[in-house]
């Protein structure tokens, strides 16, 4: 199938743009990387009539140094993290992530803000902002205000940006050189959605363990970080991560639950050996 009939507004700044969102009544959206969006387009599955593109806007792509942490523009791409072209405040970890998304081809073009626009539950930089505690930076013909990822994600595919908002950066705060993290993602190959991701993070007085792929936002798993600090290892370690996990909410398989635990416990035994 094609798209069906719309208006392609080339915005070259952000005002304009946001002008666009504003006057298209809710019947506009914004377009950035298009890895998500132009197959929906294509199957008729978001209907519009406005398409703003933001690709030229230069000020969606910079990076901003605020000496604790950083901006990064929402229309960097994957590649830019991969590739090393932007500072990476979490001391390897972005430029990690970013490698293990999808395919190269996306990683050219997909952009972080796009990703996280989206909120795919078993989007990489969704985890990966959940651990380092990141702000979204939203803007509107009305204004700006900032959101924790916490706040900004109310579900699967859903957040808080009204109609007519546009995210436009992620604000992350430097990790302390002697910070250290792990990492682990199951896909059936490589390339694909995560089936579980896992990410752990520690400086030795602190530290922080997130579940993603997790059917809605990821969790941030309190026991397991402290669990992490005490040293628990093997099943003592399984034990308490799969209680945390039962005791989530969500509506985990038994299955489910040892993919999970699975996956967390990898992350915690990379996050070891580094």
């Amino acid at each position: 199938m094609k798209a069906a009939k719309f208006e392609l507004d080339q915005a070259v700044s952000l005002e304009q743009a946001l002008q666009a969102l504003a006057q298209g009544a809710g019947m506009a959206r914004a377009l950035a990387g298009g890895q998500s969006l132009v197959p929906m387009l294509n199957l008729r599955l978001a209907p519009l009539d406005t398409l703003v593109d933001l690709s030229r806007i230069a000020e969606l792509k910079q990076v901003h140094d605020l000496g604790n942490s950083i901006v990064y523009g929402a229309m960097l791409r994957h590649a830019d993290f991969e590739d090393g072209r932007v500072p990476d405040c979490a001391n390897g970890l972005m430029q990690h992530a970013a490698g293990q998304i999808a395919y190269r081809a996306v990683r050219n073009r997909g952009t972080i803000g796009g990703a996280l626009a989206l909120a795919d539950p078993a989007a990489d930089w969704l985890t990966v902002g959940m651990l380092l505690d990141a702000r979204i930076h939203v803007a509107s013909a009305n204004g700006k205000r900032v959101l924790p990822l916490s706040g900004f994600v109310v579900g699967p595919y859903m957040t808080a940006l009204e109609e007519n908002e546009l995210l436009t950066g992620i604000e992350l705060q430097k990790l302390a050189p002697a910070a250290r993290w792990g990492y682990y993602k199951v896909m059936r190959k490589t390339g694909e959605y995560a089936d579980s991701f896992a990410l752990a993070l520690s400086d030795g007085a602190r530290a922080r363990v997130v579940a993603g792929a997790v059917d809605g936002a990821p969790l941030v798993l309190d026991q397991a970080a402290q669990a992490l600090l005490a040293g628990a290892t093997g099943p003592a370690l399984a034990a308490i991560v799969e209680d945390e996990l039962n005791d989530a909410g969500r509506d985990f398989t038994p299955g489910k639950i040892l993919l999970h635990r699975t996956a967390v416990c990898r992350a915690i035994d990379d996050l070891r050996k580094k």
